[in-house]
């Protein structure tokens, strides 16, 4: 009994001494896409009031892809997001602007909506939310400035950051208007996603999580020009080379699975310190938690919302 009394004791020691804590939070997306499912989200958000989580964040797809693009919706899903009673971080999805050329959301300019959403959920430095979180955004720099969706933040010995990955193939194939943003905004993605890494990298980071929209298709995509080819490479570099848990958060395919799905180049092995959590989408309205313990040798716990019990 002395053993594991004494690693209890080594690792609480341990957590104590490099500043790290305990502390949860939620993720969903793909939601809310059809009128009947707002009053669900709504009493998704404002119950994470009991929930004891430090944040949320949504992974984008706020409607569905035949719901119109228009200013009225977005404003709306603004005022709903900014009723949480918790910060609440946004990340863009396909259905609000890359797929927003389509006649049934309204022919837009996706380029114009883009701006549209970065004016309008992404005005400062700080988080959506009746409390607010502190952002560091890419468009802080000179070679970035309009990328500011993508943020990256620092809480309990963990590096969480934002890209702007979409789903419909992240925005490559449909023409050479749209290529061109596909190569610029992942030079973007790619840039931050490194600058990610190099502070997860430090002795005071315990691990990392990426947030971004799309299903990155692990296995490949056949048939067409492949627009995740790129940020696929990347994460799987990053996690072989941090050595530290890496935590893939998206939506897109509307079904909740968690696993494992990178392995290493050169051995074949599974790369067991990254995890990829898809979470769930309309029609289903629910939340996953994630709880955060660095006394856990995975960091990462990962539940249903409805039915995993708050930490104590």
């Amino acid at each position: 009994m002395r053993r594991p009394l004494a690693a209890v004791a080594l690792a609480a020691l341990v957590t104590a001494a490099s500043g790290a804590e305990r502390f949860s939070f939620a993720v969903f997306g793909d939601t809310p896409y059809f009128a009947f499912d707002e009053p669900a989200v709504v009493r998704l958000i404002d119950g994470l009031a009991d929930a004891r989580v430090r944040f949320v964040v949504h992974v984008g797809d706020f409607k569905a892809a035949a719901a119109p693009c228009s200013d009225e919706l977005f404003a709306e899903r603004r005022r709903m997001f900014d009723a949480s009673p918790v910060p609440f971080v946004f990340v863009p999805g396909d259905n609000e602007w890359a797929d927003c050329h389509r006649a049934f959301a309204g022919s837009h300019d996706p380029l114009e909506r883009l701006a549209k959403l970065r004016e309008l959920f992404y005005p400062d430095d700080q988080s959506l939310g009746r409390q607010k979180l502190r952002l560091a955004r890419q468009s802080a720099d000179a070679r970035f400035t309009a990328y500011r969706e993508n943020a990256r933040w620092l809480m309990g010995g963990v590096v969480f950051v934002t890209l702007n990955v979409p789903g419909s193939n992240n925005n490559l194939g449909r023409n050479a208007a749209m290529d061109a943003e596909h190569a610029a905004r992942m030079a973007a993605n790619l840039d931050w996603l490194d600058a990610a890494v190099r502070r997860a990298a430090a002795r005071d980071v315990r691990g990392l999580v990426v947030f971004a929209h799309a299903d990155p298709a692990f296995g490949g995509r056949e048939g067409r020009v492949d627009g995740y080819v790129r940020f696929r490479g990347a994460l799987q570099i990053h996690a072989a080379g941090l050595a530290k848990p890496v935590l893939l958060v998206h939506g897109d395919g509307h079904r909740y699975r968690i696993d494992q799905p990178l392995r290493d180049r050169v051995t074949g092995r599974r790369l067991e310190k990254f995890t990829r959590l898809e979470v769930f989408g309309a029609p289903e309205v629910d939340w996953v938690r994630i709880d955060v313990d660095p006394a856990n040798p995975r960091l990462f716990s990962i539940g249903r919302g409805t039915t995993a019990p708050p930490p104590p």
